[in-house]
């Protein structure tokens, strides 16, 4: 199943040209570092401008929830979620832990990006951490 995803991912990127990893690149890694231990997320967690992006996505992973546990409808659900709130930020919508809140305060939106690379990015967010454990 997972094979299925990232053969997904990788074929909606050359089909639309867009690359999911290059967008983080460009536009989110400025202020979430892509992959970093929990103990050293501690012990920089002040000078961070931003979670990490692991724990974000594992953060929306764990509280985007489904009846049927169905990979595929999860990861599209994901994707539309992050996809909005890259443009429409707002506390009512956040699922970030509450001290994440309280320290980096609400994302600014990220004007620019086109539907696609909205859509690539967070495909790219969902599949770069399955399997990754955020310890």
């Amino acid at each position: 199943m997972l094979k299925t995803i990232s053969l997904l991912g990788i074929l909606s990127s050359l089909l639309l040209g867009v690359d999911g990893y290059e967008v983080y690149k460009k536009n989110c890694a400025s202020c979430h570092i892509e992959i970093m231990k929990k103990s050293e997320m501690m012990k920089k967690f002040s000078t961070l401008k931003a979670p990490p992006m692991i724990q974000v996505a594992l953060r929306l992973k764990e509280n985007i929830i489904i009846k049927n546990e169905d990979e595929d409808v999860h990861r599209h659900l994901f994707m539309l979620f992050v996809k909005d709130y890259i443009v429409n930020p707002n506390i009512d919508y956040i699922m970030c832990h509450p001290q994440a809140v309280e320290t980096f305060g609400i994302m600014k939106s990220v004007d620019g990006l086109s539907e696609e690379e909205r859509r690539a990015v967070a495909y790219w967010v969902y599949d770069r951490y399955e399997d990754v454990d955020f310890e």
